[in-house]
This record gives structure tokens, sequence and C-alpha cells, in this order.
């Protein structure tokens, strides 16, 4: 008895021509599918109403008194402006020229990598007020600063340096020299609506030194006072008035106060008979980083709103798996990736539609429970959605959902089941956040770059400055990447998912 033996591992594939299928009939087509499978827009209808309930529990158990008053620069950022200065006032143009011969820190520790000693060209000694500096630092080399948040490298030192500002209206330019014959310029500034007279002088800072303590039992965080000491020569004031002579002063604005002796005693200015100046204080010129990011606390829900997206993106591919949807799909449509490009684009399309207002609607009512909770001008920024940072905290945070949902479709097309898609693309971006909370820090801020959830750094809505110290604390909502890096992270894991999955198409039956 003959008999004939049946193929096996062969998947069916139509006849048609692959273009009989349009791509805009399969996107109608996906769309008619997730519009009539009831639970998708449930699912889509919860993860919004979570995302903008939690996150406006959250900003309710958030309480702040206000704290101490706040210094302000011009535009408004709260800002530490403290240091110790030997000044004259400059009226009209003029140069100011010093060689800092030494810094080091007043009570024989290690010195700050970010203390300073230099020059400074400031509109007044009132904190807050518009500057220009030049100064050497503990391990950064020369830089020039201005007004708080802008630095420019001059370049390596390691001996004493000469520096120099120069002012021409309101443009200040920064030098330095090695032998105070050959200057280079750093760079120039314009210091908008500077008056006739200002200040310029000699000055010496230094940040706090903090230490981090991280255990499973949590994180704690100590800032102790210190002062650095810098020796100054050749100290002199083109076109200073005739007769004017150096003044000591202490600038304090936003100093944290302490209960030590170093950060009650003021700074000190010594004169040698041979003109060298050794100026000892404490204090920083920075942005202050030490309150809390109010955007990054508006936008708790997210978190709860990505289980959401992770279910509702794995389901929408693996329930047509489950009861075998798919193969009468790639039965009309043999052009596998389409129909795959199809699902991608619908799921993003509802997801992002759906999850813009709801970020937005969530932050707004969260700003609002905040500042009845404390959180009000000038310590904490008015913020307008449409405006900086909010505006990239609520749309990011929109992109962040509907990427989470595609990364669980691609995954949910590799696994092809929803349970074990939605535990993989849940342990990928929840676990490293609740993980980064107990690891050590340089473990935590390597989860926070290498997965997913990098891209909750999009919450972010503190700049924090590469020259100032800042202990990254993952738990008060710091992030080691920039917030749209951080984004990419998770675009990055998505396509990658996508064209996984495309391939597993090509490859494997339905």
């Amino acid at each position: 008895m003959t008999t004939t033996p049946t193929p096996t591992g062969t998947s069916y594939r139509s006849q048609l021509h692959p273009a009989k299928a349009g791509f805009g009939r399969l996107l109608l087509a996906e769309w008619t599918k997730f519009r009539t499978v009831r639970a998708w827009p449930l699912v889509l209808a919860l993860a919004a109403a979570v995302t903008v309930a939690v996150s406006q529990l959250g900003a309710a158990g958030s309480v702040t008194s206000g704290g101490p008053a706040v210094t302000l620069a011009p535009d408004g950022t709260v800002v530490t402006d403290g240091f110790h200065t030997a000044h004259r006032t400059l009226t009209g143009d003029g140069t100011v020229t010093v060689r800092v011969t030494g810094l080091k820190s007043a009570d024989g520790g290690e010195l700050e990598p970010w203390a300073k000693a230099g020059l400074i060209l400031k509109e007044s000694l009132k904190p807050g007020s518009p500057y220009a500096a030049v100064m050497a630092t503990g391990d950064h080399g020369v830089r020039m600063q201005w007004d708080f948040t802008h630095d420019t490298s001059g370049g390596a030192t390691d001996g004493p340096v000469w520096l120099r500002l120069t002012r021409g209206g309101d443009r200040v330019t920064g030098y330095m020299s090695h032998d105070g014959r050959d200057w280079t310029a750093i760079e120039a500034v314009r210091l908008a609506g500077l008056p006739d007279t200002v200040q310029v002088g000699a000055f010496v800072a230094t940040p706090m030194h903090q230490v981090v303590q991280r255990s499973f039992g949590g994180t704690s965080q100590t800032a102790g006072g210190g002062e650095a000491t810098g020796t100054f020569d050749h100290l002199t004031a083109e076109g200073a008035p005739a007769g004017a002579r150096w003044a000591s002063a202490d600038v304090s604005g936003g100093i944290p106060s302490g209960p030590t002796a170093a950060d009650a005693r003021p700074g000190t200015t010594h004169v040698s008979a041979s003109g060298t100046y050794t100026l000892t204080g404490r204090g920083d010129i920075a942005p202050d980083l030490t309150r809390g990011d109010t955007v990054q606390m508006s936008f708790q829900g997210v978190f709860v709103g990505v289980l959401f997206m992770v279910a509702l993106g794995a389901l929408f591919v693996t329930s047509e798996y489950k009861r075998g949807l798919l193969r009468t799909t790639f039965t009309a449509t043999p052009a596998r990736t389409k129909v795959l490009a199809a699902k991608a684009l619908v799921l993003s399309a509802v997801t992002f539609a759906v999850a813009l207002p709801a970020t937005a609607l969530g932050f707004t009512l969260a700003q609002s429970t905040l500042r009845d909770n404390g959180f009000t001008p000038p310590a904490f920024p008015d913020l307008s959605l449409l405006a900086e940072p909010a505006l990239h905290a609520v749309v990011g945070s929109a992109l962040l959902l509907t990427l989470v949902a595609v990364l669980a479709l691609g995954t949910g097309v590799l696994l092809r089941t929803g349970a074990g898609a939605i535990a993989i693309v849940a342990v990928l971006v929840i676990l490293p956040q609740i993980l980064s909370l107990a690891l050590p820090l340089p473990v935590a801020h390597w989860l926070l770059r290498a997965t997913p959830a990098a891209a909750f750094a999009i919450e972010q809505g503190v700049t924090y400055p590469r020259f100032v110290d800042h202990n990254c604390i993952p738990g008060s909502g710091c992030y080691p990447l920039a917030p749209w890096h951080g984004l990419a992270v998770l675009a990055a894991y998505a396509l990658a998912a996508l064209l996984l999955a495309a391939w597993s198409l090509r490859r494997r039956d339905a």
C-alpha cells in the first residue's frame, strides 16, 4: 500500500499578490480590531485614569514648609551665591588682574574638586546679582563662569596661573596666562543691564563636602561645611577710582547654615608686606540643587500606567495567536512585516492620543496640589504646562507610555504568549527602578542607563550642570542620563524588539 507523505513545517501562503492588500487597508483593519475588542479600549482608558489619579495622589503626599528664604538669580533660578572677596569698585571700562599662587582646604583636609579662587566682576555684592568670574579650581582647571548657569573651560593648570577680566560696556572677557605676558581669551560674555559702577576683586569659595551612604535599608546623605584658602599676588585694577582700597567682605546668599564653627565663622583677608593676599572663605556660586523636583513629582502615576500599557501592547498581538486569528490575517496578507508595521502604528497612535492628555491633566492637577502643600514661588517655580521644563516632561511621558506598549508588542510576537511578554517587559521597565532605590549608586546608575527604565529620566525638571558636584540619588528623582537621552534608550529597545519580531515572523509559521 502506497501512502503519500504529509509535508510538515510549511506555512500556508496566500497566492494573492501582497500589493493587493494596501497598507492603508491594513491600518484600517488593525484599527477595527482594536476598537471592536472591548477589553483593549477599556485597558487604555484605565491606563489614562490611573496615570492621572496616582499622579495627584503622589503629589498630595508631598508636603513642604517652604524652608528659609532663597536667593534668586535675575532669571528666577534659585541659586547659592556665597563667597569671600577682597573687592573694590570699578567705574566704566577697566581691567582687573591677579596671579593665583595656591588653593587648599583651610582645615588641612581634601580640597573639594569645585573649590575655586580667582577674579569676579559683579553688579553688586547683593546675592543673586549678575556676575562674571574667571577662576582656578581644585580639580577642573581654569574656568570662566557667569550668571550661575554658564561655564567654559580655560584649560588645565598644575601651578600658579594668571587671570584677568576686562570690561568694555556690558561685555566682559576672561583671560588666563601662565607667565603674565602671553594671554589666552577664555570667553567673552554679555551681562545685560550692567551698571556703570560694579564691584571687582579676588574671591575664594568652596562647596560643602557631601557624603552618601547606601544600604538596602535606605540612603543617607550628609553634608559638612568647609573652607578654602586661596593665595594671590599682583592684584591690580585698571580703571578703579584713585586711592580706592581693597575691602574684605562676605557674600552669603543661599549658604546652608550649620552648627559647626566653620559654618559660623566669617571669611578672612590677610595682606602681607609683599602684597600677597590670603583669602579664606566658604560657599559656592552655582544653582541650588538641594530642592525637590516638582516636575518629576507630578508624574508618579506614569510608573503605574506603564503596567497597563505593557498588558495592552502584549495582548494586542498574543490574543490573536491564542485564537488562531493571526493565521487568517497572514493568509489574507502574506507580507507579514506590513501587518506588524500596521499593528505598531495603530497601537502607537491610540496610546499616544490617550496618554498625552492623561499626562497633561495629571501634571496640571498635581501641580495644583503641590502648590496647596507649600511648593510655592519663589522657592519652587510656578510652572506653565506649555513652558519648559514641563512641556518636555508631559510630551516625553506620553511617548514613554507609547514606547512601552510598542516594546510589549514586539516581545509578544517573539514569545507568542501574553503572560510571558507582560512579565519580561514589566521586569525590564519596572524592576530596575525598584532596585535602584537599594543597590549601590554605581550599580543603580548603570541600571538606569542600560535598561528601558532609563526612559523615566524624561520626567526630570531639574538640570544638573556639569560644573556642580551633585550626588544623583534615584529615589529623589535624579537620573544619570539627560531626559531625551534616557527616552532614547527605551526607543532603542522598542525598535530592536520590532526588528526581531519582523525577523521572527518571516522565519516561523503563524
